[in-house]
């Protein structure tokens, strides 16, 4: 339970000390519920359920977002593609999320980001009737996406859409092709730091006193006859840790290792009921000098759809849909995906984009409830929660946008079984970071000024943090140095490091490098030049000697060279072979201790 003698901002800081501690709690107390899972649909769990006042720990065996959650297109959106699909009730659910995210709960997370739908030109007079169909057909349909945002959207926090002729959408986006193009229509939806959103997440549910613990892998499950009653835990931070964690239910939201939690009932003889399939979706990250445009593109495809997404000073090109049965943990962007992606998005720019073009490359796995269709483009988006057994709930499927919906359904199951009468209030709470962030955003002159940094650096902290920014600019005024930018990496400060981890639980080089930052994907580099320093920096808050440090960054080095061989393998087993040539950092110490021997440098 929170201790309402203790500020929000300070109870949510996930600090090594706080880690410990929460271990000790993991390992003496029965908790109500046990969430596995620490990406956004289990953070959101255990924030629904703290906030219901149930006694609550949240597990991950790896980094908070380190799967699905990290590896989205950025986007908090109600999918206008479902129109088409008749999916009336998942916009009509995503939308109202939407709303939610973006005016109440997480407003510093989620901003309006523009898009492009390009129409194309037919063949002069004779292409009249159909460019006019067309323009119908789609602006219909944004016609309708504005309309459920503003019927269900809980408040819009969208500006409505737009017709545009071609010399209209060639002035905003002058990288169109102009000879593919006879207008195009202007929408609006939501854009996210899908990582950052995650770990505020879990920040906000440890703030209402929830035990909330990473790199904890759950291994198996603790039994009295027929009744979940805990879960067997391995600390993967320490050698041969493992304990038992008691609970009265246990909640799996484990996405793509749904299949791996139900296994663990084969013994019992149960059928869970439930499949998931993933779906590997990969990105391309360009520079924004690549392509000229004011907005995003929404472009039709064979089988699904294309984002081109600004992304700071950066665009985002994504993604594919494709089935993919080889490692979870690792998923790999192979040269193929690469091609497709490059093919599809020159068919509508001026320019070509090459492989030289690409600063970045990421690839991430869908967890969609398996059903009769070959294609995964086909499979349910809508999500499932089952009991397969009494004190166990299942949680699968979905979208990361209607996460707090997921949460809300599977804590209410919980909550049946358990007697809690009280229902689920997350609708209401904002995240940590949101509260006072508007006041603090009209007024960011001033609070530059008073912290002699200038507009532009307290603007990207407000657009990170929120007002949990005050606790960055503190740091600062205590060691001016954290003002410095990061090595390799202007755009972010030294502060930054420092806090992630003495607040946000990054317990790894790479959890700063790719989640806490997005460094990993921005920078031609992958992060290779700012390892030493982030290390320096994480080291001075964690007590990393010379030795940790360096290992930190040989495995992180190693990391990125077995991305990059990757995605220079033809298809999707030899670039999956290719990427499991680094060892995962984590787990390395409970399965070696302390000898690095062989490791890559």
């Amino acid at each position: 339970m929170r201790d309402p003698h203790v500020l929000r901002s300070v109870a949510g800081q996930l600090s090594s000390s706080r880690r410990a501690g929460d271990l000790r709690r993991l390992r003496a107390e029965r908790f109500d519920v046990l969430i596995i899972g620490g990406g956004v649909t289990g953070a959101g769990a255990a924030v629904d359920a703290a906030s219901r006042g149930l006694k609550v720990a949240l597990v991950e065996a790896r980094d908070f977002a380190a799967g699905t959650s990290s590896r989205s297109s950025k986007l908090i959106h109600g999918g206008l593609r479902y129109l088409e699909q008749l999916e009336f009730n998942l916009v009509h659910e995503a939308l109202t999320e939407r709303g939610l995210l973006a005016t109440r709960l997480a407003p510093h997370l989620v901003r309006p980001v523009p898009f492009l739908v390009p129409l194309p030109a037919g063949d002069g007079v004779r292409g009249l009737p159909a460019r006019i169909v067309r323009r119908a057909y789609y602006g219909a349909g944004v016609a309708a996406y504005d309309a459920f945002a503003g019927l269900f959207g809980g408040g819009r926090g969208m500006p409505l859409h737009r017709h545009l002729s071609r010399e209209g959408a060639r002035r905003i986006f002058p990288s169109l092709r102009a000879d593919g193009l006879a207008g195009a229509i202007r929408y609006y939806d939501g854009q996210v730091d899908d990582a950052r959103l995650v770990v505020t997440l879990a920040r906000t549910a440890a703030s209402l006193g929830a035990t909330v613990v990473s790199s904890a892998q759950a291994v198996g499950l603790i039994r009295q006859a027929r009744e979940v009653t805990g879960v067997r835990i391995r600390d993967l931070e320490a050698p041969a840790a493992e304990f038992e964690v008691q609970a009265r239910s246990v909640i799996a939201a484990t996405g793509v290792w749904t299949d791996d939690m139900s296994r663990m009932l084969n013994d019992v003889g149960l059928r869970p009921g439930i499949r998931v399939r993933a779906s590997k979706g990969v990105h391309l990250v360009v520079p924004r000098s690549a392509i000229t445009g004011d907005t995003g593109l929404i472009l039709r495809t064979a089988t699904s759809v294309l984002f081109v997404i600004p992304w700071g000073g950066h665009w985002i090109i994504g993604t594919t849909d494709t089935d993919w049965r080889l490692d979870r943990s690792h998923p790999a962007a192979s040269a193929s995906d690469i091609d497709y992606l490059l093919r599809q998005v020159n068919t509508v720019l001026d320019r070509p984009l090459t492989t030289a073009d690409i600063e970045g490359v990421y690839a991430g796995l869908r967890p969609l409830l398996a059903g009769e269709a070959d294609s995964t483009s086909k499979l349910s988006r809508e999500h499932a929660v089952i009991e397969p057994m009494l004190g166990l709930l299942l949680v699968a499927g979905g979208k990361y946008t209607t996460y707090r919906v997921m949460a809300a359904d599977v804590v209410d199951q919980a909550a049946r079984r358990l007697g809690w009468p009280r229902p689920s209030r997350t609708a209401d709470l904002p995240l940590l970071g949101a509260d006072g962030y508007a006041a603090m955003w009209r007024d960011r002159a001033d609070l530059a000024r008073r912290h002699g940094l200038p507009v532009g650096v307290v603007e990207h902290l407000l657009e990170r943090y929120g007002s949990l920014t005050l606790d960055l600019l503190a740091l600062i005024d205590a060691d001016p140095l954290l003002a410095s930018p990061l090595a390799g990496a202007p755009e972010y400060l030294a502060a930054e490091v420092t806090y992630a981890a003495r607040a946000e639980g990054a317990l790894h080089l790479e959890d700063v490098l790719t989640r806490r930052t997005r460094i990993s994907f921005e920078t031609t580099h992958r992060g290779l030049e700012s390892a030493e320093h982030t290390a320096e920096l994480m080291g001075a808050v964690l007590g990393w000697d010379a030795d940790r440090r360096a290992r930190e960054v040989a495995h992180y080095r190693a990391r990125v060279m077995a991305e990059r061989q990757s995605q220079l393998m033809p298809d999707d087993a030899t670039a999956d072979a290719a990427r499991l040539g680094a060892p995962d950092v984590r787990g390395y110490a409970a399965d070696r201790g302390a000898d690095d021997a062989g490791l890559p440098r």
